[in-house]
């Protein structure tokens, strides 16, 4: 194929992608992305990485071991809306936050069907030439998808990491693919953060390291995603937001006023991405399956989501809960959450109260086999009900 025709080819793609539903597309070649070697070899060191990442980093930064003879990466983004057009209905119960890139069916399968619909009509475009291939992926495969959008001219990357498009900000997701068509690149964008700092300076837990790199540890969205107990220190900085985080979004100059609803996909169910807490608690296996499983947020399981909704019922200062609390410190399965709800009971009460305390040793003493850190939990929400004022006495008649 002639340069000529992979330059016809190559507008072609442009103006039938905005009929698949592609919000934005760009093109890079398949060259190495070796500049970053450094980077996240140091970020490994200092262990700011999660684990969430590909584990491979020769395969990260080179397109030609996990494709053969690349030539060129298409990158794609979509829009995703960013205020919800219908808040749920106000009811007893308190309510959590899904953050906004879980809004909506799981991206991950919105972006497959765009990207299956965009290689199929190239295909169609070039059907004399069977010997092109492709390889699609999003931010679960093997390249660094910012970077490739970056090089492909979508966006820059900002301080906080994310990629910032012109258009929509950073409430973009990403997609790539990998083809042995060779088209003309496009041009790369330069940081244009400037001097501006809000998104570090917003970030409770300091996550943000200000090169558009962070301590992916301390980020509340990893925080949120974990599996085990919860950090103390990260605890009531979730706020009432039991998966993800928006603030870095949330402050970026260049996100001000951006929402759109292009795909009705991405639509959220206001009962699902505001869930009421307590009946989260002890939610059975299948209508958790129901409520989030299309989500993009139910990816690790409802135990994360279970031990979030106690912390947020906590930061609510929702003291009613504590019954249920003690429901579940009996009858829950898992120690993480049975531990966390032992906290929540601690941190909710306000004054000394010896059936509680009483009802916390005994709990524990069931937990001999737990690991020492759900000991050590259950030890410490003894510790401040034991510190809290006694309940002062009734005079004596």
């Amino acid at each position: 194929m002639t340069s000529m025709r992979h330059d016809q080819l190559k507008q072609q793609i442009i103006d039938v992608s905005k009929k698949i539903g592609i919000d934005k597309i760009g093109f890079t070649t398949a060259d190495n992305f070796e500049h970053l070697r450094p980077s996240l070899l140091a970020q490994k060191a200092a262990g700011h990485t999660t684990g969430f990442e590909h584990q491979n980093l020769d395969e990260r930064l080179n397109p030609d071991l996990i494709f053969d003879q690349p030539k060129s990466i298409i990158a794609i983004a979509l829009a995703y809306p960013t205020r919800m057009n219908q808040r749920p209905e106000r009811t007893a119960y308190k309510r959590g936050q899904f953050a906004r890139a879980s809004w909506g069916i799981d991206y991950h399968r919105i972006l497959d069907e765009k990207m299956a619909a965009l290689i199929e009509t190239i295909r169609e475009l070039i059907s004399a030439e069977p010997s092109i291939t492709f390889k699609p992926m999003v931010d679960t495969g093997e390249l660094i998808d910012v970077a490739v959008a970056q090089r492909a001219g979508l966006g820059f990357i900002g301080r906080n990491g994310l990629l910032i498009t012109e258009e929509f900000g950073s409430y973009v997701y990403l997609g790539e693919i990998i083809t042995n068509i060779d088209f003309t690149p496009d041009q790369p964008i330069a940081n244009q953060c400037g001097t501006c700092r809000r998104c570090i300076e917003a970030c409770p837990p300091s996550a943000l390291l200000g090169d558009g790199r962070l301590n992916g540890q301390r980020c509340l969205s990893y925080q949120t995603q974990t599996k085990g107990l919860m950090d103390p220190e990260f605890r009531p900085m979730i706020r009432n937001v039991i998966y993800g985080c928006d603030i870095c979004q949330i402050v970026c100059p260049f996100n001000k006023g951006k929402n759109f609803h292009f795909h009705p996909e991405m639509e959220p169910d206001p009962e699902a991405v505001m869930p009421e807490l307590v009946p989260m608690l002890t939610m059975s296996n299948k209508t958790f399956k129901l409520k989030f499983g299309p989500m993009s947020g139910s990816w690790r399981g409802k135990k994360p989501l279970q031990r979030n909704a106690i912390i947020a019922l906590v930061n609510l200062r929702d003291r009613s809960v504590i019954p249920k609390l003690l429901e579940v410190i009996d009858h829950d399965p898992r120690p993480v959450i049975r531990a966390t709800a032992a906290w929540g009971v601690a941190e909710l009460s306000d004054l000394q109260n010896q059936e509680l305390l009483q009802f916390l040793k005994n709990a524990k003493a069931r937990e001999d086999s737990a690991e020492t850190d759900i000991l050590n939990e259950y030890q410490q929400a003894i510790d401040k009900l034991v510190r809290l004022p006694k309940l002062p006495q009734s005079p004596e008649n």
